[in-house]
């Protein structure tokens, strides 16, 4: 894939490797015309509660701080969690063609959620999937995300149709799989794993949340949910493990405060290089 493909191939005359092979290239939904996203890259966990949007979040955070354009698409619909992280309200402005994006104050990182459309942030959406998913893909279509080097995209816990949808109609070049240590959360990786290869998106690995905590006095390495099996489950699917994210109250306390991006999460280094070699 060209470095400054739009994702657009019925006006592309390249002839990349999605139009090799005798088959029709797969129809995408196409962003607007000023819209020019280099890389989409999905985080996605097969369960909630695991951490999929802080680690959305600081993915995003350290591409910024490296210089790229950074978007961050908030598809978890019925539990936003992106504004919060970065602590933005209110609504978004927009004209009669599209939307414009809410930006983060200190990276400028645009992003788009349905917290941004509710009248309270508490208020719940109770809508079907059809609706959701047609949202979703309203987010990529009708949003003025201009020049973007990498999207991310924060999906929806579990692997139900909004998931399916969102393979099917968005262009995404790599998944990243985010997990906690329990052996219980093989099972929830592997059907992760197995639906990205059924949609034929490669996943670039595996990044463990709420690894370990490390005591302040002697630096001992506590593993609080008991001996971590993710970098086994990895191996058993040949995926790198990227990261092992620590426990630490400086992470919930920025998050909580909407100042995400103060942290330092060099715990992902790994993961970014990946994302950067795609």
């Amino acid at each position: 894939m060209s470095e400054n493909c739009t994702h657009n191939c019925e006006t592309c005359t390249a002839n990349c490797a999605s139009r090799q092979g005798g088959s029709a290239a797969p129809t995408f939904a196409v962003p607007k015309e000023t819209t020019k996203i280099k890389k989409i890259i999905a985080v996605m966990s097969g369960k909630g509660g695991v951490g999929k949007s802080m680690v959305s979040a600081t993915l995003a955070t350290q591409l910024a701080k490296q210089g790229h354009k950074v978007a961050i698409l908030d598809a978890d619909i019925t539990g936003p969690s992106i504004p919060k992280l970065f602590g933005l309200r209110g609504n978004p402005a927009g004209d009669d063609q599209g939307i414009f994006p809410f930006e983060s104050e200190q990276l400028g990182i645009k992003m788009m959620s349905t917290n941004f459309l509710l009248e309270r942030e508490t208020q719940p959406v109770v809508w079907r999937g059809p609706v959701i998913s047609g949202m979703v893909q309203q987010f990529y279509t009708e949003v003025y995300w201009e020049d973007v080097d990498y999207m991310i995209v924060d999906m929806p816990p579990g692997t139900g149709d909004v998931s399916i949808t969102l393979f099917q109609s968005l262009p995404i070049d790599g998944i990243i799989i985010v997990t906690s240590p329990q052996e219980l959360v093989s099972m929830i990786v592997a059907k992760a794993v197995n639906m990205a290869n059924m949609v034929d998106k490669p996943v670039l690995g595996l990044v463990e949340n709420m690894s370990y905590f490390e005591c302040p006095d002697c630096g001992k390495k506590i593993e609080v949910f008991g001996e971590s099996h993710t970098l086994e489950i990895a191996s058993s699917f040949g995926l790198p493990l990227l990261a092992r994210v620590p426990i630490q109250p400086e992470i919930a306390k920025k998050s909580d405060e909407g100042k995400i991006e103060e942290i330092d999460a060099s715990w992902l280094d790994d993961a970014i290089t990946m994302i950067k070699l795609i």
